[in-house]
């Protein structure tokens, strides 16, 4: 019989219920005399690659608004979009050793944030989303699980790269956190941010807790002034002008979250959960490939329109407006169990995104160009649900703990907006598996996945400890994964551990990579640079027979900690990437009728499987308490290689090494001082257009460094204040535009110098 999305929803929701119900009730299991050995996802989050980020880092490093801000801080951690063409390069996203932000999975207590799904894919591999970090206010985080490498293959689908799992305070007891904050820019053409949030947890009864969270943040735009001395001016068909790389969005956040918790007994837990967000963004002019025109006299002075010159769909006319508003919404119930023989996570989560924005074009060099004030909205709602158990025992004279799990995700698309391009063919020419009559292709697609795993910590001796794993996945569309593990601990001595791993891990395609009716049209801005244009452009299509992306993840490390507090590790990690999708260089697959003798007036591609990528680097991590109230803290991350072996360019825009240093000094029981500096090396430029393959011009970005210091004071118990200034030496770090524009890496800014100031009240 096979496995149905209902049948895993059951098993997330009355296996549990039965367990409360009927082993709560036996007493007398009888208990093994044995060293209880911990659970395999415990074991591999001491791995290597596994980094926490907790409450306490939050104050060493305030976040304006979103908590990319601090995971970027973090081992192997950069900032960057999905590929080498920096569209939208203020939108970066949290990549794990360099496979891109899709192979990234966010968690929220441990279940998946998928929002962004709803965005369209461009031709280029680039989503104009902020990304699924911002949801959660970091004043509502306990603490951050940053899992890289082969520790991560067990979560699934899009965990490549890794997982960043964002854990929510507990109603465990009675507590109510105010915190206002504000930060100012220096540059007058960088906008200023505003947050202010509640964070409340009580007891209701002996059996029942809650806990609620309100959260509102004010993000202004940048002005696209901000890039100005950045760009050159160039001559074209409309004149000579400056086209200015857009500067960095802002945003306005609206977050509530409410969760009840059931204490069944000792034995049986449940967290019945609803939240709300609203991110509606404030406009900086960005779009897929242009930047803010700006016309120039003939001394090179630019003009400033003047507002009634302008359409009311230029740029400049929308600057600081909402052209985008993201609704988020999830209910969810969660099980924990602790029994006799094990225990149990389980849960069952309804999450639906609306993704409305301005109308856009949607080809060639207007892709993502506002050209309409009407609002179309994409609607994108999930099923998530898990059940995973775990079991210690004794096999073989071996102590263990074996996991087994089971997941269920099922995602629908509902898009009538990027499925409404007419193919540009003549003579009534026709694509196989593409309606040609846009109102006939159907507005929704979905897709189910459904996996099991099992993993097995054993203790094979003292000092050696080892985790196999194995998880297989059926995708409704893409076909069934593989993907085995295997872990291993030594502990050397005892202060050195020797840690190491393989896995293969995989991504299955998203829906608008896999829609034969999803159609974009080059209007002859980017035909593959080996194939011509016929006079009708180009076309890409989805494409049904995708395959999974998939990666062999290896790592090995070693770590040192003695009894002073000392702790120093380095790690090497190997990523053979194969499959991965690419985006439609491929050669055409169809001849279509033309005007004359039958020949074809376009070139059709579609996306495609790309044989062979390979990411390599070092990580390495160092905390040294100098004296028992100065601690000092860094880590690197060094990418020794990361390629797209059939074309030799990198996978995306990341600094060939990074060093994140920090220095806290107590120097009060009130008081605390931090010193922290994050330096980036260059950054590779490509020399070849993602969208083409046609050779660019390489501008490589040049070394930099942010230096942030703060204060954190404690009044008294409840009243506690943060003052910090960010990029204290005000390093200046400029977009110059996109890969179009040939840009190169200078596809992003890094704000200047500003002065952040917050104040929290706890009772």
């Amino acid at each position: 019989m096979p496995v149905t999305g209902k049948r895993i929803i059951l098993l997330g929701t009355l296996f549990p219920m039965l367990s409360a119900g009927v082993l709560a009730q036996s007493e007398e299991i009888e208990t093994l005399d044995t060293t209880v050995v911990q659970s395999a996802s415990e074991e591999l989050k001491q791995a290597q690659g596994v980094s926490i980020i907790t409450e306490e880092d939050f104050k060493r490093r305030p976040v304006t608004n979103d908590i990319a801000e601090i995971v970027r801080t973090m081992p192997g951690i950069n900032l960057t979009g999905n590929s080498s063409s920096g569209q939208y390069g203020n939108k970066r996203q949290i990549d794990i050793r360099g496979m891109g932000p899709e192979n990234t999975l966010i968690l929220i207590d441990g279940k998946p944030v998928l929002s962004r799904n709803s965005v369209k894919m461009g031709r280029s591999g680039e989503r104009n989303t902020q990304g699924d970090s911002n949801w959660v206010p970091a004043e509502a985080i306990e603490s951050i699980e940053v899992i890289r490498g082969p520790a991560a293959a067990r979560y699934g689908s899009g965990a490549s790269g890794g997982v960043i799992n964002i854990i929510t305070k507990s109603p465990d007891e009675a507590s109510t956190s105010i915190t206002a904050q504000t930060e100012l820019s220096s540059n007058k053409y960088e906008g200023d941010n505003r947050r202010f949030n509640l964070v409340t947890s009580a007891p209701l009864s002996e059996r029942f807790s809650h806990r609620t969270i309100v959260n509102y943040n004010e993000q202004d735009a940048d002005d696209p002034r901000v890039n100005l001395d950045a760009t050159d001016v160039t001559t074209g068909r409309g004149g000579t002008a400056k086209a200015v790389g857009a500067g960095r969005e802002g945003v306005e956040n609206i977050d509530v979250r409410t969760l009840v918790r059931f204490d069944q007994d000792d034995i049986n837990r449940w967290d019945f959960e609803a939240a709300y967000s609203r991110q509606g963004n404030r406009y900086a002019g960005d779009n897929a490939f242009q930047g803010v025109s700006y016309p120039v006299d003939e001394n090179g002075n630019v003009i400033i329109p003047e507002p009634e010159d302008l359409a009311e769909t230029d740029a400049q006319s929308l600057i600081g407006e909402e052209t985008l508003v993201m609704h988020r919404r999830t209910f969810g119930v969660t099980h924990n169990g602790e029994y006799d023989f094990g225990d149990s996570f389980s849960y069952v989560q309804y999450e639906s995104t609306s993704n409305s924005r301005l109308g856009e074009g949607a080809a060639g060099g207007t892709e993502g160009r506002i050209n309409s004030l009407e609002m179309t909205t994409i609607k994108l709602e999930n099923i998530t649900a898990k059940t995973e158990w775990n079991v210690p025992l004794t096999l073989g004279g071996f102590n263990q703990t074996a996991t087994f799990g089971a997941e269920y995700r099922k995602e629908t698309l509902d898009d009538s907006v990027s499925n409404q391009l007419t193919l540009n063919v003549v003579d009534d020419g026709t694509i196989p598996g593409v309606q040609t009559d846009p109102a006939n292709r159907p507005s929704e697609t979905d897709a189910t996945l459904v996996g099991v795993y099992v993993e097995d910590n054993i203790m094979l001796t003292d000092s050696i400890t080892l985790t196999p794993g194995l998880r297989f996945d059926d995708h409704s569309k893409a076909g069934t994964n593989l993907s085995p593990s295997l872990n291993a601990s030594w502990q050397a001595s005892p202060n050195i551990v020797v840690q190491g791993g393989i896995s293969r891990a995989f991504k299955a395609p998203n829906l608008y990579q896999l829609n034969p009716n999803y159609v974009y049209y080059t209007r002859g801005n980017g035909c593959p640079v080996d194939f011509s244009n016929l006079g009708g452009g180009c076309h890409i299509l989805g494409n049904p027979d995708l395959e999974h992306e998939t990666s062999v993840n290896k790592e090995i490390g070693v770590n040192y900690t003695n009894e002073e507090g000392l702790n120093a590790g380095i790690t090497y990690f190997h990523n053979d990437y194969k499959d991965k999708i690419g985006t439609g260089n491929v050669p055409p697959e169809y001849v279509l009728p033309g005007e004359e003798g039958g020949e074809a007036n376009v070139q059709v591609f579609q996306w495609f499987n790309v044989p062979e990528a390979v990411i390599s680097g070092l990580e390495g991590n160092l905390l040294f308490p100098v004296t028992s109230t100065i601690e000092w803290s860094t880590n690197f991350t060094v990418m020794l290689e990361s390629e797209d072996k059939s074309t030799g360019q990198p996978l995306s825009i990341v600094p060939d090494y990074t060093v994140n240093s920090l220095i806290s000094w107590q120097a009060t029981d009130a008081l605390e001082l931090v010193l922290s500096a994050q330096h980036y090396g260059e950054t590779e430029s490509p020399t070849a257009s993602v969208n083409s393959g046609a050779v660019i011009e390489a501008d490589d970005r040049e070394a930099y460094t942010i230096t942030n210091i703060n204060a954190i004071y404690a009044f008294d118990e409840n009243l506690s204040f943060n003052v910090s200034v960010k990029n204290l030496f005000n390093e200046s770090v400029k977009r110059e535009g996109t890969q179009a524009s040939n840009a190169g890496a200078n596809t992003f800014n890094e704000p200047e110098r500003s002065f952040l100031l917050s104040a929290t009240y706890q009772f």
